[in-house]
């Protein structure tokens, strides 16, 4: 098996590779790929790769290379990683909303937009030579963010594509530890589009324990999402921590903008910078403990979870970013959702998901709102023009003002200039 890493570069690959190790009886791996046009930075990330391969005893051949024809030759699965302008890129995202009281991040509001801006061509460019030189029927699994914005430009473009984000995962996690079981006893009943879900059933030997969960554990929950306790018992469901982007906007931009206030790209520029100087000891051939301080817990087992099932058919359930065709009847079929799928080599099917049960008006209204952004912004970043941004802007519920979208359009442009071909 072939597996080719775009963005191998990147110092999340470490935590992918102790993942192929720890679990090679799910997914045997003979040869890894790590492309990335920085040679220095996928240099190191090889290396250790190497090392902790053979710590464990797995006999996997690593190999580093900035050509992305050569990495996907014949690969069998192709997995996108990619940060396009690095973290600097990200430290603009995080701060060229403030220009008009809007959050920044990186996957939200205009952060993320400008995110897909730049990301979504790059993407497409790489999903054909995934189309032309990787293996037949070979899948690309994203991992890039935003995650359901680039698994739709993959999907409506007519790749075998499916997105991965390891919120989920980490919610079975911590739930599972809440109720004294073994994660991948705990199903969950997700529901929403990526970064804006809602935790509507949380299932333990077909028994749903989240309304006991949160008459003992409520409190608790609410520490761990940085919501209050009231808003998680008015909704009888878990919100995604993401979504204190919605519910608390004004708190978490207050926090952004006080003095003193570090972006996220500044606290990861630092921990990268540690754990690349790690990843050059030829000393080191485990998993850094600082890698944890990244950011993306569990994201070896998600992936290598749904590589196992998209490979050798298990027939698994499992939380994905698929095509819409349906669970929420208020949104376009092409449309990408995040929710629990049945996971099998000849494909993915929703049609017994948990998730097609109704949502709430208020999250509906919230999920049909932001789609509709999601789909202008898709829109913008496959056609470009400043127009197609602004409107996009306009359509979006953290903005909704003219004057708000046009100065933050000509903001994300002068911010984005170099990544965006249309605007040169």
């Amino acid at each position: 098996m072939k597996l080719t890493v775009i963005g191998g570069g990147s110092t999340y690959t470490p935590e992918l590779v102790d993942g192929f190790a720890r679990l090679r009886d799910l997914f045997p791996l003979d040869e890894l790929w790590l492309v990335d046009p920085d040679a220095h930075r996928v240099a190191l990330t090889a290396g250790v790769s190497r090392r902790m391969f053979a710590h464990d005893g797995y006999d996997v051949k690593v190999f580093a290379t900035d050509d992305p024809v050569r990495g996907v030759e014949g690969a069998d699965v192709v997995l996108f990683q990619l940060r396009i302008g690095g973290q600097a890129a990200r430290k603009g995202d995080e701060l060229f909303p403030h220009c008009c009281g809007v959050i920044g991040q990186e996957t939200t509001g205009p952060g993320g937009f400008a995110k897909a801006l730049r990301t979504v061509p790059v993407v497409l460019e790489l999903a054909e030579v995934v189309r032309r030189h990787a293996a037949p029927n070979a899948w690309i699994v994203d991992f890039t963010n935003p995650v359901g914005i680039v698994t739709r430009a993959l999907l409506q473009a007519g790749h075998r594509a499916v997105g991965l984000c390891n919120v989920a995962i980490g919610f079975r996690r911590r739930f599972a530890d809440l109720l004294g079981v073994h994660w991948s006893q705990v199903d969950l009943d997700h529901v929403g589009m990526n970064h804006l879900t809602w935790e509507r059933g949380v299932w333990v030997d077909g028994v749903d324990q989240l309304p006991q969960m949160l008459a003992t554990h409520c409190a608790e929950v609410a520490d761990e999402i940085d919501m209050p306790e009231s808003l998680i018992r008015l909704l009888g469901q878990i919100p995604s921590y993401y979504l204190e982007y919605y519910y608390a906007h004004d708190k978490v931009l207050a926090a952004q903008m006080a003095d003193g206030a570090v972006t996220r790209a500044e606290e990861v520029q630092h921990i990268e910078t540690a754990l690349l100087d790690k990843y050059a000891d030829p000393a080191v051939e485990t998993k850094p403990p600082e890698l944890a301080k990244r950011g993306g817990a569990y994201y070896s087992e998600a992936a290598v979870d749904l590589l196992a099932s998209l490979v050798s058919d298990r027939g698994d359930t499992q939380v994905v970013n698929v095509r819409n065709d349906g669970v929420l009847p208020f949104l376009p079929d092409d449309h990408v959702i995040e929710v629990p799928a049945r996971i099998g080599a000849n494909g993915i099917s929703t049609a017994d998901s948990r998730a097609r049960a109704p949502l709430g008006e208020d999250q509906a209204g919230l999920v049909a709102h932001v789609a509709a952004y999601e789909r202008l912004a898709l829109t913008a970043a496959v056609h470009g023009s400043r127009d197609r941004v602004v409107r996009a802007l306009l359509a979006h519920p953290l903005v909704g003002q003219y004057d708000k979208a046009e100065r933050l359009a000509d903001e994300l442009i002068r911010v984005n200039r170099a990544y965006l071909g249309w605007a040169q």
